[in-house]
């Protein structure tokens, strides 16, 4: 079985979301936070982050008896909990940005977000394109004649006509997102 090392941020996010439906195990969590990353999570990789939301009291834990089982952690969200998750959401790090899976993750919770945070988030991501896209603009013009390797130069070509693809759809979200009443305002 092959672990792949998931960024913290994204599997907290994650694991909060999980628990927002109600208290779970630590083993059906595992299960649920695994199945949106398409990825093996390691029990090395879950608990320490559970301990550290536990200690931050965004989540809880109380020891459920099985007969015939062994006693069984079940974990809880609580209020610390789910206003971590909505900060955690509310924000794409620069560092981050230019994670496709940590940015569609918080498009998922765009509904739960205010217009200014939505847009927030639009604009880290298309800021961390723009970056990606200046550094590839740069390596074309540095290789100008690619000689015997024009592989490189093609590469670089279908990747920036991909930034430029996604950032034509961000300027859409950024309408849609901007256009979007709040649903804080709407539930008020």
């Amino acid at each position: 079985m092959t672990y792949v090392r998931l960024d913290d941020m994204l599997v907290e996010i994650v694991l909060l979301s999980n628990l927002r439906a109600g208290p779970v195990h630590g083993y059906e969590l595992k299960r649920r936070v695994q199945r949106p990353l398409a990825a093996t999570l390691s029990n090395n990789s879950l608990y320490p982050i559970l301990r550290r939301l536990e200690q931050e009291g965004a989540v809880t834990h109380e020891i459920q008896e099985v007969e015939g089982r062994p006693p069984r952690k079940v974990y809880a969200l609580t209020p610390v909990g789910r206003e971590r998750l909505r900060q955690d959401v509310a924000v794409l790090p620069d560092a981050l940005a230019d994670d496709e899976e940590e940015f569609l993750l918080r498009v998922g919770f765009f509904a739960e977000l205010t217009a200014a945070e939505r847009l927030g988030v639009v604009m880290a991501r298309d800021a961390a394109l723009e970056r990606r896209a200046e550094q590839l603009a740069a390596l074309l013009r540095e290789m100008a004649d690619p000689g015997p390797h024009p592989w490189r130069a093609l590469a670089a070509r279908h990747v920036l006509t991909q930034i430029a693809t996604e950032r034509a759809w961000l300027t859409d979200l950024a309408h849609a997102a901007a256009a979007q009443p709040d649903l804080l305002e709407t539930t008020r």
